[in-house]
């Protein structure tokens, strides 16, 4: 007996380094809805959110090959940001919040990431929404809602406390506990649930994030460049790194500075 429990521990254990390894959570297809159910063929969505027929054959909206100015279009409530707006590397995640692969890499490396680079000034990291399942929509609906100095610390309880708020029903309830450990009251935070403008928003930050080739979470673009997986800290310096030593160097070339280092807040 305890020789197949060992084995299925393995089995679990070798399930959760294969997605690991391949990058993350998985979302539906383009037109599907969040509680798993049949969608229409073949849809697509307008800026508003508002569903509309595709063309037979081709992925609504989809970006080939995403310019900077593509990844920097923020949606109808803004982006939510860490770090010097003039920092020479821009970091944009896609994340949901019931994702484990989102909270691996907010455990593992994020820590690491915003002492090495963001608040050095070297980085300026972007948070996007992409809730796969009804569940994460909700909690990042109330995350959008949280005032901006809670924003991120709301976004880690989130993520940190998933085993007890995320499970195949949408536990309301418990997703408040949660926010409830940030200020709010349970009054506003039924008023939050009920807002359609943010509603509309967040749908409209997923569908870009699709058009863009967003598929699965945890989709970081660093200086426009897309990588799909759980980072490590070593894998963010091989890609950073060469890029702040090459804006260094350019500068010093031209007689500049690199200018002073910090962090900035929220935007």
């Amino acid at each position: 007996m305890l020789g197949i429990r060992a084995l299925k521990k393995e089995a679990l254990l070798a399930l959760l380094l294969a997605g690991l390894a391949l990058g993350g959570c998985r979302a539906g297809t383009a037109g599907a809805p969040e509680n798993g159910t049949a969608a229409p063929a073949r849809l697509a969505f307008t800026p508003d959110g508002s569903v509309i027929e595709a063309e037979e054959g081709k992925k609504p909206g989809l970006i080939a090959n995403p310019t900077i100015a593509d990844l920097m279009k923020a949606g109808p409530l803004g982006d939510r940001s860490l770090g010097r707006a003039d920092a020479p590397v821009t970091v944009i995640e896609y994340a949901s919040l019931t994702c484990p692969f989102c909270k691996a890499f907010h455990e593992r490396t994020y820590p690491e990431f915003k002492r090495r680079y963001i608040d050095t000034g070297k980085v300026r990291f972007i948070l996007r929404e992409f809730p796969i399942g009804r569940s994460s929509g909700n909690a990042w609906l109330v995350t959008r809602c949280a005032p901006g100095d809670k924003f991120f610390t709301l976004y880690e309880l989130y993520l940190k406390k998933q085993h007890y708020w995320v499970s195949q029903e949408v536990r309301i309830d418990r997703i408040f506990e949660v926010a409830k450990s940030v200020g709010m009251t349970r009054a506003e935070f039924d008023k939050c649930l009920a807002n359609q403008k943010i509603i509309n928003a967040i749908k409209w930050v997923k569908q870009r994030g699709r058009q863009l080739g967003v598929t699965g979470t945890p989709t970081f673009f660093i200086n426009g460049r897309k990588e799909r997986s759980v980072l490590t800290i070593e894998q963010l310096a091989a890609i950073i790194d060469p890029v702040i030593a090459a804006r260094a160097a350019a500068r010093s070339a031209s007689g500049g500075n690199s200018g002073s280092s910090g962090s900035g807040g929220s935007g």
